[in-house]
């Protein structure tokens, strides 16, 4: 098992956004976290990377509880994020963002290009804009730089906040096979996610969050199928909570 969230329990002063949630990912999987806006998807993967605070559970990765370490320890064990809202440096050019992603490691220059045109071959538009300061992209070009960053950091397991926000559909489409990619190549993956039907059909397994509980765990298959899942995020009901 790659990552193990036991019983974890996150709070926001004396509110508990995170109420006791269980999820396992397995080395090799996509496992996505669906659910409304501010069921608690975005402070599980902060909590996970070290950003906030655990109150009580635990966080286990590769059989280490790191429920204690900083963040940049966890990154350096194996865990890199592309958050919610890109996150990039838009003064900075492509190319110096991708190397932030590095920044805590040491590594030889040639590792370094190495790494670079990896990145570059799943996300060709980044190598032709390399020396395009990051806030002149696109929201699709910043996404791809996001992700690109993050995998610059040599993950065992990436996490992925809100990849297709704000997105056009193309883009979206683009960015999933893209992530599929990733996978295929030995990346595990945890996804949260505001479009289901796209989370749901590139996942393994999935399990869904409502205000800080999970209600739902299953094959990401079954869940397209389950009439509550359909209702709430894939149906008529899903322009409201999305």
């Amino acid at each position: 098992m790659r990552l193990e969230i036991k019983d974890l329990h996150v709070h926001y002063g004396k509110i508990e956004a995170i109420k006791g949630i269980s999820v396992t990912v397995n080395q090799g999987e996509i496992v996505t976290l669906i659910g409304a806006n501010g069921a608690g998807k975005t402070t599980t993967l902060k909590t996970i990377s070290g950003l906030r605070p655990v109150s009580s559970g635990s966080i286990i990765f590769d059989g280490q509880d790191i429920s204690k370490l900083p963040a940049h320890a966890r990154v350096r064990l194996g865990i890199s994020q592309a958050p919610e809202g890109r996150g990039i440096f838009p003064g900075m050019t492509v190319l110096e963002n991708l190397e932030m992603g590095k920044y805590h490691l040491k590594m030889k220059q040639s590792e370094i290009a190495e790494d670079l045109e990896k990145v570059y071959g799943l996300f060709p538009r980044l190598k032709e804009r390399a020396s395009q300061d990051g806030g002149t992209l696109s929201g699709g070009e910043q996404q791809m730089l996001a992700i690109g960053r993050a995998l610059m950091a040599r993950p065992k397991v990436l996490l992925l906040d809100e990849p297709s926000m704000g997105l056009a559909p193309q883009m979206i489409a683009n960015i999933f096979r893209i992530i599929t990619e990733i996978n295929k190549q030995g990346v595990t993956i945890l996804l949260v996610e505001q479009n289901a039907q796209q989370a749901l059909n590139r996942a393994h397994r999935a399990y869904v969050l409502e205000t800080g509980s999970i209600t739902k765990e299953a094959n990401a298959k079954d869940l397209l199928n389950d009439p509550h899942v359909k209702a709430a995020y894939l149906g008529t009901g899903a322009q409201e909570i999305f």
